[in-house]
């Protein structure tokens, strides 16, 4: 099983990675935490495979939390999972030597997807010895070699109907950030369907998405037309 630490400030994303992550054979969460100082207070006495780690936190950034790991000598993996999509934020934590880099809001192919590229990664890495070209290969193109995600078959079940129902629906509504449930309301589609589809939008970037924490309870995840 790989030992798996969530660190997520946002208690709903927490709960939709280990969701996810329930979800993914082979993966055992062993904590959650909501900022990266206690994160890292857990590691420096428990082992951990893996972080689902999360970028802007207060105090302590995700950025920190791989530095601080790097700087032990610590052989812990990382899948970032943050909204932060800007070119000096990425660089920095491929340089600090992450996995992946997913992301919100994203699909729970594509957070497979990641799972398996670090288990590829890491039964190369464990075969030990002497690699060949093609291990070392195989290991480089790990991420395209298990996400599918530029092959036509991954976007299979999406109907243009549906799809134009929905981008339809936030045509009528520019500039306004609709739940999934109204948008789902309004085009009499079902929740399931509907937020499947704005997440191919989103990855698309046909659509936008923002969590809204002004809703008086539980955050709500919202959604735009581009």
């Amino acid at each position: 099983m790989i030992k798996t630490v969530i660190v997520e400030d946002d208690l709903m994303v927490a709960s939709l990675n280990a969701q996810f992550a329930y979800k993914t054979p082979g993966v055992e969460i062993v904590a959650t935490f909501h900022n990266g100082r206690d994160a890292l207070t857990f590691l420096e006495s428990n082992q951990a495979d893996l972080l689902l780690l999360d970028l802007y936190m207060p105090d302590f950034s995700g950025l920190d939390v791989l530095r601080a790991l790097r700087n032990r000598n610590a052989p812990t993996a990382a899948i970032m999972i943050t909204a932060a999509n800007d070119a000096g934020h990425i660089e920095e934590a491929l340089r600090l030597g992450i996995v992946d880099y997913l992301v919100k809001p994203f699909r729970y192919e594509r957070f497979a997807a990641a799972v398996q590229k670090y288990l590829l990664q890491r039964e190369l890495i464990g075969k030990g010895g002497d690699f060949t070209q093609s291990d070392i290969d195989r290991l480089m193109s790990a991420a395209a070699s298990v996400s599918g995600e530029n092959r036509p078959e991954a976007q299979k079940g999406i109907q243009k109907r549906t799809l134009d129902i929905i981008l339809q629906c936030l045509t009528n509504h520019p500039g306004e950030y609709l739940t999934a449930e109204r948008i789902a309301e309004e085009t009499s589609l079902s929740k399931v369907t509907t937020r499947r589809y704005l997440n191919y939008l989103i990855e698309r970037r046909e659509a936008a998405a923002r969590v809204n924490y002004s809703t008086g309870g539980r955050p709500s995840m919202e959604y735009c037309g581009n």
